[in-house]
Protein backbone atom coordinates (compact mmCIF):
# COMPACT_ATOMS: atom_id res chain seq x y z
CA UNK A 1 0.00 0.00 0.00
CA UNK A 2 1.43 3.36 -1.04
CA UNK A 3 1.52 5.99 1.71
CA UNK A 4 2.55 9.64 1.90
CA UNK A 5 3.76 10.62 5.38
CA UNK A 6 3.11 14.13 6.71
CA UNK A 7 5.35 14.89 9.69
CA UNK A 8 8.14 17.24 10.72
CA UNK A 9 9.81 17.05 14.18
CA UNK A 10 11.73 14.39 16.11
CA UNK A 11 8.47 13.18 17.62
CA UNK A 12 7.33 11.89 14.21
CA UNK A 13 10.53 9.96 13.41
CA UNK A 14 9.79 6.64 15.23
CA UNK A 15 6.42 6.48 13.44
CA UNK A 16 8.00 7.10 10.04
CA UNK A 17 10.76 4.58 10.75
CA UNK A 18 8.20 1.90 11.68
CA UNK A 19 6.23 2.55 8.48
CA UNK A 20 9.38 2.41 6.35
CA UNK A 21 10.19 -1.00 7.81
CA UNK A 22 6.67 -2.40 7.43
CA UNK A 23 6.27 -5.13 4.80
CA UNK A 24 2.72 -4.06 3.94
CA UNK A 25 3.44 -0.34 3.48
CA UNK A 26 5.55 1.61 1.02
CA UNK A 27 6.33 5.24 1.84
CA UNK A 28 6.27 7.05 -1.50
CA UNK A 29 6.80 10.56 -0.15
CA UNK A 30 7.40 12.60 2.99
CA UNK A 31 5.82 16.04 3.37
CA UNK A 32 7.41 18.22 6.05
CA UNK A 33 8.03 21.84 6.99
CA UNK A 34 10.87 23.92 5.54
CA UNK A 35 14.44 23.75 6.85
CA UNK A 36 14.84 26.25 9.70
CA UNK A 37 17.66 28.02 11.59
CA UNK A 38 18.56 26.22 14.82
CA UNK A 39 20.71 27.21 17.79
CA UNK A 40 22.58 30.38 18.66
CA UNK A 41 24.38 30.39 15.33
CA UNK A 42 21.09 29.89 13.43
CA UNK A 43 22.39 26.97 11.41
CA UNK A 44 19.86 26.03 8.70
CA UNK A 45 18.76 22.54 9.69
CA UNK A 46 16.43 20.08 7.93
CA UNK A 47 13.49 18.53 9.81
CA UNK A 48 14.21 15.16 11.40
CA UNK A 49 11.76 13.41 9.09
CA UNK A 50 13.51 14.83 6.03
CA UNK A 51 16.84 13.45 7.21
CA UNK A 52 15.35 9.98 7.68
CA UNK A 53 13.55 10.09 4.33
CA UNK A 54 16.72 11.05 2.43
CA UNK A 55 18.59 8.20 4.15
CA UNK A 56 16.02 5.79 2.71
CA UNK A 57 15.84 7.47 -0.74
CA UNK A 58 12.26 8.65 -0.20
CA UNK A 59 11.15 11.83 -2.05
CA UNK A 60 10.70 14.84 0.24
CA UNK A 61 8.21 17.67 -0.34
CA UNK A 62 8.46 20.98 1.55
CA UNK A 63 5.58 23.12 0.31
CA UNK A 64 5.22 26.77 1.25
CA UNK A 65 1.45 26.26 1.43
CA UNK A 66 -0.88 23.30 0.97
CA UNK A 67 -3.67 25.54 -0.34
CA UNK A 68 -2.26 25.99 -3.82
CA UNK A 69 -3.64 24.02 -6.77
CA UNK A 70 -0.19 22.89 -7.89
CA UNK A 71 0.34 21.19 -4.51
CA UNK A 72 -2.92 19.27 -4.86
CA UNK A 73 -1.93 18.27 -8.39
CA UNK A 74 1.53 17.13 -7.28
CA UNK A 75 0.13 14.96 -4.49
CA UNK A 76 -2.63 13.55 -6.70
CA UNK A 77 -0.10 12.45 -9.32
CA UNK A 78 1.73 10.33 -6.73
CA UNK A 79 -1.50 8.31 -6.42
CA UNK A 80 -0.99 7.23 -2.80
CA UNK A 81 -3.57 4.98 -1.15
CA UNK A 82 -3.41 6.76 2.21
CA UNK A 83 -1.88 9.74 3.99
CA UNK A 84 -0.45 9.37 7.50
CA UNK A 85 -0.12 12.54 9.59
CA UNK A 86 2.07 12.75 12.70
CA UNK A 87 2.92 16.24 14.01
CA UNK A 88 3.08 17.86 10.59
CA UNK A 89 2.77 21.32 12.12
CA UNK A 90 0.08 22.95 9.98
CA UNK A 91 -3.60 22.44 9.24
CA UNK A 92 -4.05 20.27 6.15
CA UNK A 93 -6.96 21.37 3.89
CA UNK A 94 -9.82 18.93 3.48
CA UNK A 95 -9.23 18.95 -0.29
CA UNK A 96 -5.82 17.37 0.39
CA UNK A 97 -7.05 14.93 3.02
CA UNK A 98 -9.68 13.60 0.60
CA UNK A 99 -7.22 12.70 -2.19
CA UNK A 100 -6.25 9.13 -1.18
CA UNK A 101 -8.90 6.40 -1.48
CA UNK A 102 -8.42 5.22 2.12
CA UNK A 103 -8.41 8.77 3.48
CA UNK A 104 -5.95 10.30 5.92
CA UNK A 105 -5.00 8.91 9.32
CA UNK A 106 -3.61 10.92 12.22
CA UNK A 107 -1.70 9.94 15.36
CA UNK A 108 -2.61 12.06 18.39
CA UNK A 109 -0.89 11.54 21.80
CA UNK A 110 -3.93 11.69 24.07
CA UNK A 111 -7.11 9.76 24.75
CA UNK A 112 -9.42 11.75 22.51
CA UNK A 113 -11.73 13.60 22.84
CA UNK A 114 -9.63 14.82 25.78
CA UNK A 115 -6.80 17.22 24.93
CA UNK A 116 -7.31 18.04 21.29
CA UNK A 117 -4.87 20.53 19.80
CA UNK A 118 -1.08 20.98 19.74
CA UNK A 119 0.10 20.25 23.31
CA UNK A 120 -1.78 17.23 24.74
CA UNK A 121 1.18 15.60 26.49
CA UNK A 122 2.17 18.78 28.31
CA UNK A 123 -1.44 19.36 29.34
CA UNK A 124 -1.78 15.87 30.81
CA UNK A 125 1.28 16.47 33.01
CA UNK A 126 0.18 19.99 33.99
CA UNK A 127 -3.18 18.64 35.15
CA UNK A 128 -1.65 15.79 37.14
CA UNK A 129 -3.47 13.10 35.15
CA UNK A 130 -2.81 9.50 36.11
CA UNK A 131 -3.37 8.29 32.57
CA UNK A 132 -3.08 9.47 29.00
CA UNK A 133 -2.65 7.59 25.74
CA UNK A 134 -2.43 7.46 21.96
CA UNK A 135 -5.34 7.79 19.54
CA UNK A 136 -5.33 6.70 15.89
CA UNK A 137 -8.04 8.58 14.04
CA UNK A 138 -9.34 9.53 10.62
CA UNK A 139 -8.78 13.19 9.85
CA UNK A 140 -11.65 15.53 9.09
CA UNK A 141 -11.94 19.31 8.81
CA UNK A 142 -12.03 19.84 12.60
CA UNK A 143 -9.26 20.07 15.19
CA UNK A 144 -8.67 16.42 16.13
CA UNK A 145 -12.40 15.68 15.86
CA UNK A 146 -12.36 12.77 13.40
CA UNK A 147 -13.62 9.23 14.07
CA UNK A 148 -11.40 7.02 16.24
CA UNK A 149 -9.91 3.84 14.80
CA UNK A 150 -7.92 2.71 17.85
CA UNK A 151 -6.69 3.91 21.23
CA UNK A 152 -4.22 2.69 23.83
CA UNK A 153 -3.79 3.93 27.41
CA UNK A 154 -0.50 4.99 28.98
CA UNK A 155 0.03 5.34 32.73
CA UNK A 156 1.47 8.63 33.93
CA UNK A 157 3.80 8.59 36.94
CA UNK A 158 4.21 11.49 39.35
CA UNK A 159 7.79 12.03 38.12
CA UNK A 160 7.09 11.83 34.37
CA UNK A 161 8.42 14.70 32.26
CA UNK A 162 7.58 15.48 28.65
CA UNK A 163 10.75 13.57 27.73
CA UNK A 164 9.78 10.39 29.56
CA UNK A 165 6.17 10.57 28.37
CA UNK A 166 7.35 10.93 24.77
CA UNK A 167 9.38 7.74 25.21
CA UNK A 168 6.27 5.95 26.49
CA UNK A 169 4.30 7.12 23.44
CA UNK A 170 7.06 5.91 21.11
CA UNK A 171 7.15 2.54 22.87
CA UNK A 172 3.55 1.75 21.86
CA UNK A 173 2.42 4.25 19.22
CA UNK A 174 4.30 3.20 16.05
CA UNK A 175 3.32 -0.48 16.33
CA UNK A 176 -0.28 0.49 17.09
CA UNK A 177 -0.30 2.69 13.98
CA UNK A 178 0.84 -0.07 11.62
CA UNK A 179 -1.55 -2.61 13.16
CA UNK A 180 -4.47 -0.17 12.90
CA UNK A 181 -3.71 0.71 9.26
CA UNK A 182 -3.69 -2.94 8.23
CA UNK A 183 -6.92 -3.71 10.09
CA UNK A 184 -8.68 -0.63 8.69
CA UNK A 185 -7.69 -1.32 5.08
CA UNK A 186 -8.73 -4.98 5.38
CA UNK A 187 -12.15 -3.99 6.76
CA UNK A 188 -11.53 -5.35 10.27
CA UNK A 189 -11.55 -1.92 11.92
CA UNK A 190 -14.59 0.37 11.88
CA UNK A 191 -14.23 4.09 12.77
CA UNK A 192 -16.16 5.23 15.84
CA UNK A 193 -17.28 8.84 16.29
CA UNK A 194 -15.75 10.66 19.21
CA UNK A 195 -17.76 11.29 22.36
CA UNK A 196 -19.04 14.83 22.80
CA UNK A 197 -18.21 15.03 26.52
CA UNK A 198 -14.91 15.47 28.38
CA UNK A 199 -13.41 17.52 25.57
CA UNK A 200 -10.61 20.04 26.01
CA UNK A 201 -8.57 21.90 23.42
CA UNK A 202 -4.92 22.63 24.17
CA UNK A 203 -2.99 25.63 22.83
CA UNK A 204 0.39 26.29 21.31
CA UNK A 205 3.11 26.65 23.95
CA UNK A 206 5.41 29.66 23.85
CA UNK A 207 8.66 30.54 25.61
CA UNK A 208 7.03 32.59 28.36
CA UNK A 209 4.97 29.59 29.53
CA UNK A 210 8.08 28.43 31.37
CA UNK A 211 8.18 31.50 33.65
CA UNK A 212 7.35 30.42 37.21
CA UNK A 213 4.76 32.21 39.33
CA UNK A 214 5.84 31.50 42.91
CA UNK A 215 2.36 32.28 44.24
CA UNK A 216 1.18 29.02 42.67
CA UNK A 217 1.35 25.82 44.71
CA UNK A 218 4.49 23.69 44.88
CA UNK A 219 2.57 20.87 43.17
CA UNK A 220 1.60 23.13 40.26
CA UNK A 221 5.16 24.38 39.83
CA UNK A 222 6.57 20.86 39.96
CA UNK A 223 4.17 19.87 37.15
CA UNK A 224 5.18 22.95 35.16
CA UNK A 225 8.87 22.00 35.40
CA UNK A 226 8.14 18.46 34.23
CA UNK A 227 5.67 19.39 31.47
CA UNK A 228 8.02 21.95 29.90
CA UNK A 229 11.17 19.84 29.99
CA UNK A 230 13.05 20.31 27.69
CA UNK A 231 11.13 23.16 26.00
CA UNK A 232 10.49 25.93 26.79
CA UNK A 233 11.99 24.97 30.15
CA UNK A 234 10.98 26.31 33.56
CA UNK A 235 12.75 29.44 34.74
CA UNK A 236 12.70 32.36 37.14
CA UNK A 237 14.88 35.40 37.77
CA UNK A 238 17.18 36.54 40.58
CA UNK A 239 19.02 39.80 41.29
CA UNK A 240 22.75 39.17 41.62
CA UNK A 241 25.59 41.68 41.42
CA UNK A 242 23.14 44.38 40.36
CA UNK A 243 21.93 42.26 37.46
CA UNK A 244 18.68 40.43 36.78
CA UNK A 245 19.79 36.90 35.86
CA UNK A 246 17.74 34.03 34.54
CA UNK A 247 17.70 30.90 36.68
CA UNK A 248 16.66 27.72 34.87
CA UNK A 249 15.17 24.89 36.91
CA UNK A 250 15.56 21.41 35.44
CA UNK A 251 14.42 19.16 38.28
CA UNK A 252 12.68 19.50 41.63
CA UNK A 253 10.51 17.76 44.18
CA UNK A 254 7.96 19.31 46.50
CA UNK A 255 6.93 19.21 50.11
CA UNK A 256 3.62 20.11 51.71
CA UNK A 257 5.63 21.78 54.47
CA UNK A 258 4.91 25.50 54.37
CA UNK A 259 7.79 27.88 55.02
CA UNK A 260 6.83 31.07 56.85
CA UNK A 261 8.68 33.20 54.32
CA UNK A 262 7.09 35.04 51.39
CA UNK A 263 6.49 33.17 48.13
CA UNK A 264 9.69 33.02 46.07
CA UNK A 265 12.07 33.20 49.03
CA UNK A 266 15.21 31.04 48.81
CA UNK A 267 16.24 29.04 51.85
CA UNK A 268 19.36 26.86 51.96
CA UNK A 269 18.97 23.86 54.23
CA UNK A 270 20.00 20.41 53.01
CA UNK A 271 18.40 21.43 49.72
CA UNK A 272 17.42 24.61 47.88
CA UNK A 273 13.97 25.34 49.30
CA UNK A 274 11.67 27.88 47.65
CA UNK A 275 8.51 29.07 49.35
CA UNK A 276 5.38 28.92 47.21
CA UNK A 277 1.71 29.82 47.54
CA UNK A 278 1.20 26.44 49.17
CA UNK A 279 4.01 24.09 50.10
CA UNK A 280 7.73 24.22 49.37
CA UNK A 281 9.61 23.44 46.16
CA UNK A 282 12.91 21.60 46.62
CA UNK A 283 15.18 22.30 43.66
CA UNK A 284 17.62 19.52 42.77
CA UNK A 285 19.07 20.66 39.43
CA UNK A 286 19.41 24.20 38.11
CA UNK A 287 21.49 26.58 36.01
CA UNK A 288 22.28 30.23 36.58
CA UNK A 289 22.58 32.41 33.49
CA UNK A 290 26.17 32.28 32.18
CA UNK A 291 27.02 29.24 34.31
CA UNK A 292 26.93 25.46 33.89
CA UNK A 293 24.06 23.24 34.98
CA UNK A 294 24.66 21.89 38.49
CA UNK A 295 23.03 19.96 41.31
CA UNK A 296 21.73 21.60 44.47
CA UNK A 297 24.80 20.83 46.61
CA UNK A 298 27.21 22.44 44.15
CA UNK A 299 24.96 25.46 43.73
CA UNK A 300 24.66 26.05 47.48
CA UNK A 301 28.44 25.92 47.94
CA UNK A 302 29.02 28.47 45.21
CA UNK A 303 26.16 30.86 46.00
CA UNK A 304 25.75 30.90 49.77
CA UNK A 305 25.31 34.70 49.57
CA UNK A 306 21.82 34.42 48.02
CA UNK A 307 20.35 32.49 50.97
CA UNK A 308 17.20 34.39 51.97
CA UNK A 309 16.83 36.31 48.70
CA UNK A 310 13.63 36.56 46.69
CA UNK A 311 13.17 35.14 43.23
CA UNK A 312 11.42 37.54 40.85
CA UNK A 313 9.46 37.55 37.59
Amino acid sequence: MKVIFFGTPDFAVPFLYKLINSDEIKIVGVVCQKDKPVGRKSVITPPATKTLAIKHNIPVYQFNSLKKDDVKNTLSEINADMYIVVAYGKIIPQSILDIPKFGSINVHPSLLPKYRGPSPMQEAILNGDKQTGVSIMLLDSGMDTGPILEQISIDLDSNDTYITLEKKVHAVGPSLLVKTINEYVSGKKTPVNQATSDTAVTRLINRTDGLIDWDKTAIQIDRQIRAYKPWPGAYTYINMHNKKLRLKIFAATFSEKQNKTKSGTITFNKAIEISTGKGTLLITELQLEGKQKMNADAFIKGHIDINGQMLIK
